[in-house]
């Protein structure tokens, strides 16, 4: 895996680097700054090399539509903070604003387009329309830097296709977060429990065929639970549920089983005809739910960390 120090001299050059900056908002206030403050160390690399750094990033979904609740201000003005510079902020991502930034850059400053996902092109699953959007973006740069460890997994123009366009290396956080995980995966400590969440199990797949082999206990949250649930054989109404990938969890809960694993599920649930801000239903184990005519839903699921 390339680093920053393998791009070679990077003075004067123009950088571009995609950071995790999804940081949780309470209106226009960044209750964790969190993430930003995983940038710096990167960051500051670049600016110690004399790079013109532009950072890409994304806040929320705005689905390809420019929506000023989304808007990365928030987040570029406590960067400026951190870092003790001032960041400036395009108006757009590749429009004229950026391209006025980003020409006026000197070595060692430091500027942030707009949310990438204002483009319609950022998600894409059309390759074309996704590599339009990534030319588009590797016109501002000489190099790339992936450092949002949130989104590598992501096949986006900020984080894929900008990467084959470009001499591309990963940044301090990508490299400190891949560190953990071969530790963890060659290597962990014992005993070794990991709490999965989430909505699907089938992003997932080859994590849970993994860690059935590395680690002990899993810890399984969400509404992917009720995947699992699903396959015990029990109901779970119109809770979300991949009834594709039943068999799958099925064959993981007997290898786990098989294998002196555990795996832990929600041991109560609330149930409520609907997912709605109503007050708080009746819990009951997974036993003992019983479906309305209307069904069940999950409106709230507490997983008891427990050895029952």
């Amino acid at each position: 895996m390339k680093s920053v120090s393998d791009l070679g001299d990077l003075s004067g050059k123009r950088v571009l680097v995609r950071c995790d900056l999804n940081v949780p908002l309470d209106g226009p206030t960044i209750t964790d700054d969190g993430r930003i403050r995983a940038s710096l160390p990167t960051l500051n690399e670049l600016r110690d090399r004399r790079a013109k750094i532009i950072v890409l990033a994304h806040l929320g979904r705005p689905k390809g539509q420019v929506n000023p609740k989304y808007s990365l201000a928030p987040a570029a003005k406590r960067l400026s903070e951190l870092l003790g510079i001032e960041v400036q902020l395009a108006t757009d991502v590749v429009g004229e604003s950026a391209h006025t930034i980003v020409s006026g850059l000197t070595d060692g400053d430091v500027a942030m387009l707009e949310n990438v996902r204002y483009e319609p092109g950022e998600e894409s699953k059309d390759e074309a329309e996704r590599g339009a959007l990534a030319d588009r973006y590797a016109a501002f740069g000489e190099a790339f830097v992936s450092d949002g460890f949130g989104v590598v997994h992501r096949k986006q123009a900020s984080v894929y296709d900008v990467a084959q366009r470009l001499p591309s290396a990963a940044g301090e956080l990508v490299k400190t977060e891949v560190e953990v995980l071969r530790q963890l995966t060659e290597s962990p400590a014992r005993p070794y429990v990991v709490v999965l969440g989430g909505a699907k199990i089938s992003d997932k797949l080859g994590v849970v065929a993994n860690l059935i082999r590395t680690a002990d206990t899993l810890v399984i949250g969400g509404g992917m639970a009720f995947t699992f649930l699903a396959a015990q054989g029990y109901e779970v109404g119109k809770s979300l549920l991949e009834e594709d990938q039943i068999e799958t969890v099925r064959g993981y809960l007997n290898a786990a089983a098989s294998g002196g694993k555990r795996i832990l599920l929600p041991s109560d649930i609330v149930v409520a005809p609907e997912v709605a801000p109503t007050p708080r239903r009746p819990l009951c184990r997974p036993t003992g739910c019983r479906q309305t005519s209307s069904a069940w839903t999950l409106a709230r699921t507490r997983l008891e960390c427990s050895a029952e």
